[in-house]
């Protein structure tokens, strides 16, 4: 079949998905299954051979980050029930001057979105950041954008949450090297971006009298609502997230340093299902003393129920990597577009705009950073940059531009207190901010160290 033939049916497949998501409100993973169904017969590849390698490929994926997605999200409900997450954010917000206690407010997000889950992240800091707004005299609009601004780009960049960690086995690169550039770009990327982002809403931008519904009523309730009993420390607070955080960069520097000949040791404790099965019996550990054996019981199960749809999301990504990768469009797109191995640019602008059209169509960012690297997938091994570069794009684009169709943009909006035009200006602004500071970084290291770290 001819390159463009290939490109066409990508474009269809594409399509196909989008609409599936968007018109019967099908779920993304059974849109992905059916896109990947269209891609392989009208490839060639046949029915039998297309499922069969739709099953293959949801089971590779799983293989290699099933178990630390589990055990990430684990680790994160425990985080949040033994009260170790708000112990953090309360933490760093007021170990800072009050004219950094939005770069603070970011900070704290930025930790606790390393395992934890956008959403949950947002509905734990929120009461703090009311307080704060309050004890500083900010309107609530500044600490709203500081806290998605902080907790989106971790969420986006930093594993164990899903869409860094699949980065790593779809464009087939070391993790430590995810962990390294997601932390480097990241934290760079949340002070620019909170910064841009304070700077906007300095000339009035927000309108509070237009833009916001009945606050105080929610929030109230809310800052009256705090984890009875005692709570951790702060350094057992952050032990759940050091201990992978230090044994994957271990087991990568490791590797650097000794190549072939890495001692067993490192490699073990650097594998990301050890790890990251660390940092959540970790988790447990605290769990038991602050909370009991029942309710850490409860707390698991609780986050299982999450992990499903993720696990099932992220698998349905590798069902449609599998089948792409099956169909050999790796080629027709670097000949159809004119893409050499200097076109490193294009490429990145093209995982961009991948995730870009798929976050603004369908809202979430886990399909869309998902999809986008499955597709550029085909084409990293051509082009002379370290694929973690390509990760960085399609995530990037992959959180662009949050509306109305994104389930973040209502826990942000009705949790603050705004109306939809409220919810644009703070949560859709500050995402749009935070992709275009993450691809312009992503750029800039690509250009001047194109090997990346790790």
């Amino acid at each position: 079949m001819s390159g463009v033939l290939l490109v066409m049916n990508l474009v269809i497949a594409i399509a196909i998905m989008i609409a599936l998501i968007l018109i019967p409100k099908l779920n993304p993973a059974i849109c992905l299954v059916i896109a990947s169904l269209y891609m392989g017969v009208a490839c060639g590849l046949g029915f039998v051979t297309s499922i069969n390698t739709i099953g293959a490929g949801f089971g590779n994926m799983m293989a290699g980050i099933g178990l630390p997605i589990g055990f990430g999200v684990i680790l994160g409900q425990l985080m949040s029930d033994t009260g170790a997450a708000k112990v953090i954010a309360k933490t760093i917000v007021h170990a800072v001057p009050n004219k950094f206690v939005l770069y603070a407010i970011a900070g704290a997000g930025f930790i606790l979105a390393i395992p934890v889950f956008f959403d949950v992240t947002f509905i734990i800091l929120i009461p703090i950041g009311i307080a704060v707004a309050k004890e500083v005299n900010k309107p609530l609009a500044y600490v709203v954008g500081a806290l998605t601004i902080g907790d989106g780009i971790a969420q986006t960049l930093v594993p164990p949450t899903p869409n860094p960690l699949a980065a790593a086995d779809l464009l087939s690169f070391n993790l430590g090297s995810m962990v390294i550039m997601g932390l480097i770009i990241g934290s760079i990327a949340t002070v620019i971006s909170v910064f841009v982002y304070t700077k906007i809403h300095n000339t009035g931008f927000f309108k509070p009298e237009k833009d916001t519904n009945q606050i105080m009523e929610l929030n109230q309730e809310m800052l009256e609502t705090e984890a009875a009993g005692k709570t951790p420390s702060f350094f057992a607070s952050m032990l759940p997230i050091l201990i992978p955080v230090v044994c994957i960069l271990l087991g990568t520097g490791a590797s650097a340093i000794y190549g072939d000949n890495t001692p067993v040791a490192a490699q073990f404790l650097g594998n990301k299902i050890i790890a990251i099965m660390l940092g959540t019996l970790c988790a447990y550990l605290i769990g038991y003393k602050y909370l009991g054996r029942n309710k850490v019981e409860l707390s698991a199960n609780e986050a299982l129920k999450q992990a499903g749809v993720v696990l099932l999301i992220t698998g349905a990504g590798g069902s449609f990597g599998a089948v792409i990768s099956a169909t050999d469009i790796g080629n027709a797109l670097v000949n159809t577009l004119s893409i050499n191995s200097g076109s490193v640019i294009k490429v990145l602008f093209l995982a961009y705009f991948i995730g870009c059209i798929f976050r603004i169509a369908q809202g979430s960012g886990t399909v869309a950073g998902i999809t986008a690297m499955t597709i550029m997938a085909t084409i990293a091994p051509s082009i002379a940059i370290h694929p973690v570069y390509i990760a960085l794009a399609a995530l990037a684009g992959g959180i662009s531009v949050g509306h109305v169709n994104d389930s973040g943009f209502w826990v942000v909006s009705n949790l603050s207190g705004f109306n939809v035009k409220g919810g644009l200006k703070t949560y859709t602004l500050a995402q749009i901010i935070m992709s275009i500071s993450i691809m312009v970084l992503t750029l800039i290291f690509a250009l001047v160290l194109p090997g990346a770290v790790g």
